[in-house]
């Protein structure tokens, strides 16, 4: 029987053979030329030799039938029920469809009938592989000294026991197969990661160190390096690989990147600049690394760098709005309103970014004082995307445009539906304050402080607005600490609360009592000078701390800080008096 099946390959070209003289061939004598419709194939001949039907299998498989196929095996099994070879490819085709059950039962059948057919011994291993049966795989791909096969055996047994959690054999099979494979820098890095299953990561770092030496500068190699360092949490080493690497292969592209994320990790954003600064020199054409470096500098408050990279990425990829929205972003912070507006404002109604373009949009205008231009974009960005917040803002801007009724109206329509809503009290609040009806607001503030105690910004308002007027500087110094609790790092609620210790102090001075004054305009510009820090530079802040060194008489750091609070673009409705006392004071001291 094993003759036969020896040569079947043969007979295969025999009746190849009479097939094309007969005029009845499979193939054309003409160049092959791939067809798009290849036409139904063989015809199925019940009294032709499983010759016959095994050369038909092989056609359907060429024009990927797979039913075809498994039909003419099945027709040549019929015909030749001993046939190893037969059983062994029925077995194939039914693993590929799905069938395991079938497929061992072919494939058990075939070693059977050839026992020491190295192709049947691998692939009965692969299937017994998938069934988590390792006795079973071991008998099919051991020889009788306990060795494998072949190098194919060895390989497949060595991930048979990884899956296996048998770390110790697989590292045995991995030594072996060192000793054996003409690929050894493959059997080293299998050593290693047997070495690692073990917990015997020095051992699988010089195993990895070893193939290193036999091959210097495999990349391969080094990144199962970096992952054993990975596994073990290991950043310094993981770091120093990443330079081994570069020193092997100056500039690797994706050694860079991997370094620039682990940097990143690391929260070493100097280290990270530097390496994705190399990657744009040596890749200009890697925009994702452009644009990462654009928002690494922006973290940086590098504002100019951040910028000069999103425009080199938008010069490449103008359809990529979330990236416009972010440079718009950058503009503002610069100050540049303008190109800020003009970033924005190019942004398309189809983005996920137009609402909140359209907002920041209202933001600049109401910096400018255009406040129906304002009130426009934020109903624009209302309409794409309603929030409360959006609309609340919209109430206040429609105060602003100088539709007062309409925004109060609005307000009070919606409190209607939730009478005890703290926030559109405090809306209520600032819409009469922007109107200068310090009495309603503060009204309407008290209210939102009754519905809500823990109402951070209410507290902070009212206590601002009485140490303003100089008036209940007690309770408003206990609102302003009240609304601190809350919010701690409020470099605005601060700026208040240094501001109550100023009000406090100016009568102290009036009436000649400076010792105690001094004591509150330390702590004032103790708290004005943290506000300053926290809120990365105001005007009202700029200009109450010159107040505090205008009462102090230290007129020329009085000078500087109102002409910072200009510089800043101060709030006129906040600041009236700001370029009256910068000039006065001006005069004063020239």
């Amino acid at each position: 029987m094993k003759a036969r099946t020896h040569r079947l390959s043969q007979i295969a070209l025999l009746v190849t053979a009479v097939l094309l003289l007969s005029g009845c061939a499979l193939l054309p004598v003409v160049k092959q030329v791939r067809v798009r419709d290849p036409g139904p194939g063989p015809e199925v001949r019940p009294n032709a030799p499983p010759e016959y039907d095994i050369l038909v299998a092989h056609d359907h498989r060429a024009r990927g039938d797979r039913d075809k196929v498994l039909a003419a095996f099945e027709r040549a099994l019929e015909k030749d029920p001993d046939s190893a070879y037969i059983h062994r490819e029925l077995a194939v085709v039914l693993i590929r469809a799905g069938r395991p059950a079938e497929s061992l039962e072919h494939a058990e059948r075939a070693l059977e009938l050839d026992p020491d057919h190295p192709r049947t011994r691998v692939f009965l291993g692969q299937l017994y592989r998938m069934q988590h049966n390792v006795a079973a795989a071991e008998l099919a791909l051991l020889d009788e000294s306990g060795e494998p096969i072949n190098e194919e055996a060895g390989a497949l047994l060595f991930r048979v026991y990884m899956e296996s959690d048998r770390g110790e054999q697989a590292v045995d099979l991995a030594q072996w197969l060192i000793d054996v494979v003409d690929d050894s820098i493959t059997a080293y890095a299998a050593l290693a990661k047997a070495y690692e299953r073990t917990g015997q990561f020095e051992k699988a770092e010089g195993t990895l160190r070893q193939a290193l030496e036999i091959e210097p500068g495999n990349l391969k190699i080094y990144a199962q390096l970096v992952r054993s360092a990975r596994k073990r949490g290991e950043a310094g080493s993981e770091r120093a690989i990443y330079r081994e690497i570069l020193a092997e292969h100056p500039h690797h592209h994706a050694t860079l990147m991997a370094l620039a994320d682990e940097q990143l990790g690391e929260n070493d954003t100097d280290g990270a600049l530097r390496t994705l600064s190399e990657i744009e020199a040596h890749y200009p054409n890697d925009t994702k690394s452009v644009v990462r470096l654009g928002f690494l500098y922006y973290e940086a408050e590098n504002f100019p760098e951040s910028a000069k990279r999103f425009e080199t990425f938008l010069a490449r990829k103008p359809g990529d709005h979330e990236v416009r929205f972010f440079l718009g972003i950058v503009r503002r912070r610069m100050g540049e309103d303008a190109a800020a507006i003009e970033v924005f404002s190019a942004i398309p109604e189809e983005s996920e970014h137009y609402a909140e373009a359209h907002t920041q949009l209202a933001v600049l205008f109401e910096r400018k004082g255009e406040f129906a231009r304002a009130l426009e974009e934020i109903e624009l960005a209302v309409v794409a995307t309603s929030t409360r917040p959006r609309e609340l803002y919209a109430a206040t801007l429609r105060a602003k445009a100088g539709d007062f009724d309409g925004a109060v109206a609005y307000l009070e329509g919606l409190l209607l539906e939730d009478p005890d809503d703290d926030e559109l009290l405090f809306n209520l609040g600032m819409v009469f304050g922007e109107a200068k009806r310090t009495q309603e607001a503060i009204e309407y503030m008290e209210r939102a402080i009754e519905e809500n105690p823990k109402n951070a910004s209410a507290l902070n308002y009212v206590g601002y607005t009485w140490a303003e007027r100089g008036d209940n500087l007690d309770q408003a110094e206990d609102y302003i600490v009240r609304a601190l609790d809350l919010r701690p790092d409020d470099g605005f609620i601060i700026d208040s609360l240094g501001w109550v210790y100023y009000m406090r102090a100016r009568p102290l001075f009036d009436t000649g009592r400076s010792e105690e004054a001094k004591q509150y305009i330390d702590r004032a510009l103790k708290e004005l000078l943290r506000a300053q820090e926290l809120t990365g530079g105001d005007p009202v802040v700029s200009e109450h701390l010159g107040d505090i060194y205008l009462l102090l008489d230290q007129k020329h750091r009085a000078l500087q800080r109102y002409q910072e609070a200009v510089d800043l673009t101060p709030r006129e409705s906040e600041q009236p008096d700001l370029f009256e006392k910068l000039e006065a004071l001006r005069r004063e001291i020239e």
